[in-house]
């Protein structure tokens, strides 16, 4: 499969290079039937965006457009490993029904040799504009880092207008991307960066024209909003007001693991506050972690056409055993996380719910009342692997719920603790995350054939894995050693319907 592989990525690369895109098309089209087989690829998604061959990381230049959603993603078409990075295309008007298209940028100039980078997309003048990071290295390995633009009329042909932005003095080469948007008559920037003694931070950007930037100075970090170190680089900046608050959606590199916090390789999370637009100065509290999983990273936001704040993340950590996916053997990796409105929470929390359109992908539903005494009980009857569960789950009590013999949640009631397992990808050993919540009344999971989405609480907690058991059967268990009812709705999902 693997050798099939690279004679199809070598040949889409040609076709594209020749910009021959009807050729492009149907390449795509047929890799994407070859691989969407269950049989032959047990952990092919069916309702994620994955990568029809490669790796997929970051979600870029999130965007409704003419009624359209665009979702660019970071695309290494050539294996599955990361390199020298493309911008993936998919579009969709319903979240059900997708297009592939061609990738809208290809690393082939000078200025992005070695990598089109992750970025963001706006509309003006009637062109859909996109911003991205070029990254380019000597010889030597030296990086050097550019921000860039590109521009499009009919949002899938785009043409290079190359830097707009170079690197600031007393910054790193880490130095990439840049989130764009509109605000108070002026066109704002923020972007990720490193400081030159190690300290990660976000520099905040101005223009009248999209071409031409004033750099104001850091937005946030060590010195600026924080008096102590948070990592040593923050990735994919994201600033934007939800209900009246503002927020600052980051990924830092570097934190060190506490009891209940920062578990995984990197973290996402957001500092919520309030900005001053003509000082651009950030007042904000503490970071608050998005995901409570395994895999969660690089998300970005943006609004659509009904006011909605939505969000898509990588479902995926940069280092993080990665090179154990069991999907590296079939010629692919990774996956985006299902799309999540955001709604403002108490307390300058945020909480996750999956669109309403995804009841658009509901098929046969089952319903069941699961009474446990100090046993363990299976739901028999429920047979789909690729499902909708929700639990509603009585207060007060502590409980276990395993999935496919392979992820179990817990919750200890007495010390308000929630657990994640599953397997160590590399050992097999359990592994475990965990987080303090209060008390939980409800689970609405959302199960693919090799992920697990779980929205605690109404989505007031979220935590999203990868899952990759050897059994194709759904096994939902249910243990308790005291007296407890899980009531439990549950439906079959329907896969993305998709044309090339």
């Amino acid at each position: 499969m693997i050798r099939i592989m690279k004679k199809r990525q070598k040949k889409l690369y040609r076709r594209f290079r020749m910009k021959d895109e009807r050729a492009f098309r149907k390449e795509l089209e047929e890799t994407l039937q070859l691989n969407n087989n269950t049989e032959t690829e047990p952990f092919r998604q069916q309702f994620h965006l994955t990568p029809p061959k490669g790796l997929l990381n970051d979600p870029n230049g999130l965007i409704q457009w003419r009624g359209i959603y665009h979702v660019f993603f970071q695309w290494m078409p050539f294996k599955t490993g990361h390199g020298s990075k493309w911008w993936g295309h998919a579009t969709t008007k319903d979240w059900v029904n997708w297009e592939l298209l061609p990738p809208a940028l290809a690393p082939v100039q000078d200025f992005e040799k070695n990598g089109c980078y992750s970025g963001s997309a706006v509309v003006r003048d009637g062109l859909l504009q996109l911003f991205y990071t070029g990254n380019v290295k000597d010889e030597y390995g030296n990086r050097s880092s550019y921000q860039c633009l590109a521009v499009s009329e009919d949002g899938v042909h785009f043409e290079k207008l190359g830097p707009v932005i170079s690197q600031p003095e007393r910054y790193t080469a880490h130095f990439r991307d840049p989130k764009v948007w509109y605000e108070a008559g002026s066109w704002w920037l923020v972007i990720g960066a490193q400081r030159d003694d190690k300290e990660g931070h976000v520099l905040i950007y101005r223009s009248r024209d999209l071409r031409k930037w004033e750099f104001l100075g850091p937005l946030a970090g060590k010195g600026v909003t924080l008096s102590e170190s948070f990592g040593f680089m923050w990735e994919c900046p994201d600033f934007f007001e939800l209900d009246g608050m503002r927020v600052l959606l980051v990924s830092p590199q570097g934190l060190e693991k506490e009891s209940y916090q920062y578990q995984n390789q990197y973290q996402t999370g957001v500092f919520t506050g309030s900005f001053d637009s003509e000082n651009a100065t950030f007042s904000h509290g503490s970071f608050q972690e998005m995901d409570k999983g395994f895999e969660f990273y690089a998300p970005q936001t943006f609004e659509d056409e009904h006011g909605r704040r939505l969000l898509l993340g990588w479902m995926g950590v940069p280092d993080q055993q990665e090179d154990m996916h069991p999907t590296i053997k079939d010629g692919w990796v990774h996956c985006l996380t299902m799309p999540r409105e955001l709604l403002h929470l108490q307390n300058g929390k945020i909480a996750q719910q999956p669109l309403k359109e995804w009841k658009q992908l509901r098929g046969a539903q089952q319903s069941k009342d699961i009474h446990v005494t100090a046993e363990t009980v299976e739901w028999t009857e429920w047979k789909a692997i690729v499902a909708e569960i929700n639990i509603e789950v009585e207060e007060g009590k502590s409980w276990t719920i395993s999935w496919r013999d392979y992820l179990t949640m817990s919750f200890d009631a007495e010390y308000g603790v929630f657990t994640l397992e599953r397997p160590d990808l590399i050992s097999g050993e359990p592994a475990f995350r965990t987080s303090r919540i209060e008390e939980i009344h409800s689970l609405r999971c959302y199960f693919d054939r090799s992920s697990a989405e779980i929205f605690i609480n109404d989505g007031e907690h979220v935590a999203t894995s990868r899952l990759f058991p050897r059994k194709q059967e759904a096994k939902l268990r249910c243990k308790t050693h005291e007296s407890i009812m899980f009531q439990v709705d549950a439906w079959e999902l329907h896969s993305f319907q998709w044309s090339g």
